[in-house]
């Protein structure tokens, strides 16, 4: 080795010891008589010092080290005299005796720094760069002791490692392939894997037991903050199991990862059905940091009336009226209320109006349909969204979805604006009993919600033919602090009832045999019981590492174009290329 150590790990206990240590400039410091070199590794940062007194050659070279200059320098811990608390090494520093420079750099587009100078644009140009700063190398040390910490944790639950293909075949459900040409087979093509689902039941037929893989999937859909066209999967499965042993057995290993990681123990995971989620937060992916759950002030089913016959026409003509009771928020601004009203009018939020009314500190109730409502009547909605003195109560109304995406987007907006929503703070949960099937107005047939291999609830098996919307999915997401991490479900393993569901979903016999004819073949020999779950890898990168965007957790991201601009990919390929495949492009 080069160096004897690391630039750290050096503290108090290593006074008066001779050391090598190897790294980048970070920056210098010329002060005269003494120039002090702050040295870069992996590990941490390590201050040297120079002493024109004791060495002025050395000292002379020092200052003409330049950022980014990767050196080698040999001297003895000494006890710093201004301390760095913020520093693990911020105790000592090397008293420099020797010094080489291992290789020269160019003035970097950036400073390589936490804070650093440098654009989202130019960083991803100069990824390799970008990695050597702090905060971003942490992201990626999250990352590996994430992978390892699940590979311990399956490990001792008897799954075992098994990599599938990565060449396979395209079928048009689920997101769009990137395919793949075959040059030994002209006109075929391969298919980039978006999951390796009915790969992994094949494991199950064929006896494997417990299988997991830690793997790259390709989508080519449209990006968005969590998504890239090549992102990792955990991806397991599970033999002779029920719905609630795989929860057990995954709440298991989400709880394992946050004692190992976070050094938190998030405890049991509660259950909330897909309807409630929908009727409650209005989205199947709830974040549970903070209440404001829905209040119904006129439902769908005509259960719930609190607003109709006032003379109130945009109530009067909703299918929904419902809100959200912010604790606190009485002493909104008319200002800030009217600014609120116009986020909600935005396209992506879609909402026409909103409706406010102030529980106030003297017990009365003011809003912005006075003109319609009195005072008994608002007292109604106080006692509906159980609001105390000083809450405000916001209303939304409208066509039931609409209304309620429109709603749940304001009830995570208000969460950000008080506070509601730390990083640093997790709640997870299980979304369960999703439905099956849903209706696509555009095809004009029913769509898997999940996957065409998702079973049914055994007791709505008899549904499928007869009342398919009614039927729900055997499914089940793991959400945390509003995100969707992971999803599975139990599988079909049986061919007739696989047949039946491939049916449902419009595929005719011809094209059920050549798209999956191998599992329904395979389910001939003795398929077991299984289920499993897939769990987004970035996306829990992303929320150990207190982020937003998986991009920062991986090594060499694309842009939101599915660019790579570091190294100029996709890219054209050449015409022979092109000829040997026998692909002619225009």
């Amino acid at each position: 080795m080069l160096r004897t150590h690391t630039c750290g790990e050096l503290n108090l206990e290593n006074l008066n010891t001779d050391v090598t240590l190897c790294g980048w400039v970070q920056r210098s410091r010329d002060l005269g008589g003494m120039t002090f070199i702050d040295l870069r590794d992996r590990y941490g940062l390590t201050q040297l010092v120079f002493n024109m007194e004791d060495n002025p050659e050395l000292c002379s070279r020092a200052r003409e080290l330049g950022r980014e200059f990767v050196i080698k320098a040999r001297g003895t811990v000494v006890e710093r005299s201004n301390k760095n608390p913020k520093m693990p090494t911020g105790d000592i520093e090397i008293k420099a005796s020797e010094l080489e420079v291992l290789n020269v750099s160019k003035v970097p587009p950036f400073i390589i720094e936490d804070e650093t100078d440098g654009g989202e644009d130019l960083r991803a140009k100069y990824r390799y760069l970008d990695l050597r700063r702090g905060i971003v190398r942490k992201n990626l040390e999250i990352r590996h002791k994430l992978a390892a910490e699940t590979r311990r944790y399956l490990d001792r639950q008897d799954f075992i490692e098994v990599e599938t293909p990565v060449l396979i075949k395209s079928t048009p459900e689920g997101a769009r392939d990137f395919v793949v040409p075959s040059r030994m087979n002209p006109g075929e093509f391969y298919a980039l894997p978006q999951s390796p689902q009915t790969f992994k039941q094949l494991l199950m037929v064929s006896g494997m037991d417990r299988y997991f893989q830690i793997v790259k999937c390709f989508r080519d859909e449209d990006l968005r903050a969590d998504r890239q066209p090549e992102f990792t999967q955990i991806d397991c499965e599970m033999s002779f199991v029920t719905r609630d042993d795989i929860l057990q057995t995954f709440e298991g290993l989400i709880n394992h990862l946050f004692r190992e990681i976070k050094g938190r123990d998030i405890g049991h995971l509660p259950h909330i059905s897909y309807a409630d989620a929908m009727r409650k937060y209005g989205n199947d992916k709830p974040d549970t940091r903070f209440g404001m759950t829905f209040t119904e002030l006129k439902s769908t089913l005509g259960e719930t009336d609190l607003t109709g016959g006032k003379g109130f026409k945009v109530f009067d003509d909703a299918g929904l009226v419902a809100g959200i009771c912010v604790e606190g928020a009485a002493g909104y601004t008319r200002k800030q209320l009217d600014e609120l009203t116009e986020w909600v009018k935005r396209p992506q939020i879609g909402a026409t109006g909103l409706v406010y009314a102030r529980y106030n500190n003297d017990g009365t109730v003011k809003s912005s349909v006075d003109k319609f409502y009195d005072e008994n009547d608002l007292q109604k909605w106080v006692q509906a969204f159980g609001a105390r003195e000083g809450d405000l109560m916001l209303v939304l109304a409208g066509e039931p979805a609409k209304t309620r995406k429109a709603l749940s987007e304001l009830r995570l907006e208000m969460g950000n604006r008080l506070g509601l929503r730390p990083k640093d703070t997790f709640q997870a949960l299980w979304v369960v009993d999703f439905p099956l099937l849903e209706w696509d107005e555009e095809t004009a047939r029913w769509h898997a919600m999940h996957h065409p291999f998702t079973s049914p609830v055994p007791g709505d098996i008899h549904l499928l033919e007869s009342d398919p919307g009614r039927v729900r999915a055997n499914a089940y997401d793991m959400v945390i602090n509003g995100n969707e991490v992971g999803g599975g479900s139990i599988r079909i393993h049986d061919k007739t009832l696989q047949q039946k569901m491939f049916n449902v979903l419009g595929f005719s016999p011809e094209d059920a045999q050549s798209q999956f004819g191998f599992l329904m073949d395979a389910f001939e020999f003795g398929a077991p019981p299984h289920g499993g779950i897939a769990f987004g890898f970035d996306r829990l990168c992303a929320i150990f590492s207190g982020l937003d965007s998986i991009r920062d957790v991986i090594a060499f991201p694309k842009n939101n174009s599915g660019r790579d601009v570091m190294i100029d990919s996709p890219s054209r390929i050449s015409k022979e290329q092109l000829d040997e495949l026998q692909i002619n492009v225009k």
